[in-house]
């Protein structure tokens, strides 16, 4: 019987607060760059993070871009210098927006990941459904990930991360296999868009962050491309989800936090992983259908008294506005 991966570290259920490697989880209370100094090189295997957008948040002093960006390539140079040969790295970002005006930063960051001769393998779209409702724009609904190799033998487990096929009865109709199946019987490989519910209020694991990653997220990510036992590192820890998609499937978690509300937050989700009681959207849930679900905020107002809008319709007023 194939054992729960939470019980992996029950005995070593200890959150340490400095990195060492006999360690197994690590919550760095302070600047990700003295935590990185700390690590020895080539020593980790996936490091995955959404680093802060620059934008204003609460736990971030807006920069010039150019500043940003200098502060980004030393955190970057560092992870590099720690990554495993076999290692990833995983940089989830949204947009700079500059008087209304928005940057993407992963075309800005690019060249600072190439200039150390990291190979991108994705750029990964993560599709959502909720935000902020633009006024002047089309609503933004997406952010990216960019997903760099240190080398071109990297680690890349596709079968533990394959979801349902769409047609799993499709079947070859000609040459030597016709009449054969043509899916795979584990799955089709989730391709480069990702549809995940971001974290908002109704989502099962808010907590007292603006910018949450979903758990569900990094889960993928951890078991594509780590294997048992390896570590993975997030210089932008947050709430802890890096840490506790690493626990969850036999990983190791390490990460900094400069905000001390957010270190105490991500300690509580982490213990609370440990002990299985974290609540969490499970990986590969289907997304939530309003309209299947019956919910009834989907029957649009009108629709109720559809005679009194004919009526509004059919009044002088409305025609002569409607003809301009």
């Amino acid at each position: 019987m194939k054992p729960n991966p939470r019980t992996l570290f029950k005995q070593e259920s200890r959150i340490a607060d400095e990195f060492a490697l006999l360690e197994a989880i690590v919550v760095f209370p302070g600047d990700c760059l003295e935590l990185l100094k700390t690590i020895p090189n080539e020593s980790l295997q996936l490091i995955v993070t959404s680093p802060p957008y620059n934008i204003g948040k609460e736990y971030e002093k807006k920069l010039h871009l150019d500043l940003y960006l200098q502060q980004q390539a030393q955190v970057i140079a560092e992870c590099t210098r720690i990554l495993s040969p076999r290692g990833s790295i995983c940089w989830q970002v949204g947009n700079y927006v500059d008087k209304g005006a928005i940057i993407p930063l992963d075309t800005v960051l690019y060249p600072i990941f190439a200039s150390h001769g990291l190979r991108m393998r994705n750029r990964i779209i993560w599709h959502f459904e909720h935000g902020l409702h633009g006024s002047r724009r089309f609503s933004g609904r997406y952010e990216t990930i960019m997903w760099f190799t240190k080398s071109d033998d990297y680690v890349f487990n596709l079968d533990a991360v394959r979801v349902p096929q769409k047609y799993p009865g499709k079947k070859y109709f000609k040459g030597p296999k016709a009449g054969q199946y043509s899916c795979n019987p584990l799955g089709k490989n989730p391709g480069d868009l990702w549809v995940i519910p971001n974290v908002k209020s109704n989502h099962v694991e808010k907590i007292e962050h603006p910018c949450q990653f979903p758990v569900e997220l990094v889960e993928r990510l951890v078991l594509a491309l780590t294997d048992n036992r390896d570590w993975v590192l997030d210089p932008f820890l947050g709430t802890g989800t890096s840490v506790i998609a690493a626990l969850r499937h036999g990983r190791r978690g390490v990460g900094a936090e400069i905000v001390p509300k957010y270190v105490q937050l991500a300690r509580q989700r982490i213990q609370q992983e440990i002990d299985g009681t974290l609540r969490t959207r499970p990986m590969n849930r289907p997304v939530y259908d309003p309209i299947e679900a019956g919910n009834s905020l989907t029957i649009a107002p009108w629709k109720k008294d559809a005679e009194q809008i004919r009526l509004f319709e059919r009044s002088p007023k409305y025609r002569k506005t409607a003809g301009r």
